[in-house]
């Protein structure tokens, strides 16, 4: 079984100009724009971390499920943790476990290439978290929510090159990272202050909500090439925290 973090999703309230700060703090470029997101009352650009994806959503309409989760968390932020897995019987045993843990799926599709789920985000208290399959099996490859392979041709890794941990944050971590773990079938693990649950690829952290902002996605530590150059870009566009840390559309980056 591999669970695979393969996307992350934040929501701005205006698209453009976070799309801009990521691009210039990180030396990312836009790799797809998914007209399919409308219909939930949205736009989006997607930007290649790697081999991985930084996804940003924004409303474009009133009362959509992106603009209550912006007015309860207080404005930007992280939105979803969107995983691929190996094979469909590893979503479907997720969605067993999501079942017995009285965590709701949101949205299903099931085609004959690619398989989509999402767990509610209140349910599970942090975050969205989307179990994905695709047919052809490749973490570094066919990607459907960034049309396909194109993707490729947009990497750039000579300022940051891949994403390191995911941090969750609640009231009460254990119980954060109890839910998390029964519905991947992980184990996860006390390291300082944190609990751990490993991802083939990433660590998702678990840690107490002490920003005044409530449960919710975070912080994101990311792989730097170029240090100097996310920390020049940061502070030109004020999101410098420290020489460890930039926030950007009202999510923590850990340089690492």
């Amino acid at each position: 079984m591999t669970i695979h973090l393969r996307q992350i999703c934040l929501v701005a309230e205006k698209l453009a100009p976070v799309i801009d700060d990521l691009k210039a703090v990180f030396g990312l470029e836009a790799c797809y724009i998914d007209p399919g997101v409308a219909t939930f009352g949205l736009e989006n650009t997607l930007l290649p971390v790697g081999t991985n994806f930084l996804e940003v959503v924004a409303p474009v309409k009133e009362n959509t499920a992106g603009g209550r989760y912006l007015t309860r968390r207080g404005g930007d932020g992280g939105y979803m943790v969107i995983t691929q897995v190996d094979k469909p019987e590893v979503r479907q045993a997720c969605k067993r476990r999501a079942a017995e843990n009285e965590v709701r799926v949101v949205l299903e599709r099931e085609g004959e290439t690619w398989h989509l789920m999402q767990l509610h985000p209140r349910d599970m208290i942090a975050s969205f978290f989307e179990i994905d399959w695709d047919q052809d099996e490749d973490f570094a490859g066919n990607w459907e929510p960034a049309g396909g392979m194109a993707w490729r041709d947009a990497v750039r890794t000579d300022v940051v090159s891949a994403y390191r941990a995911v941090e969750l944050q609640g009231p009460d971590p254990e119980a954060l990272a109890t839910l998390w773990s029964k519905i991947a079938d992980i184990g996860f693990s006390l390291r300082g202050n944190a609990l751990i649950m490993p991802l083939s690829n990433v660590e998702l952290r678990f840690v107490e909500a002490t920003d005044g902002r409530g449960p919710g996605l975070g912080g994101i530590d990311l792989e730097v090439a170029n240090r100097d150059h996310v920390l020049a870009e940061a502070k030109r566009r004020d999101c410098y925290v420290s020489d460890d840390q930039v926030v950007v559309c009202g999510t923590r980056f850990n340089l690492v």
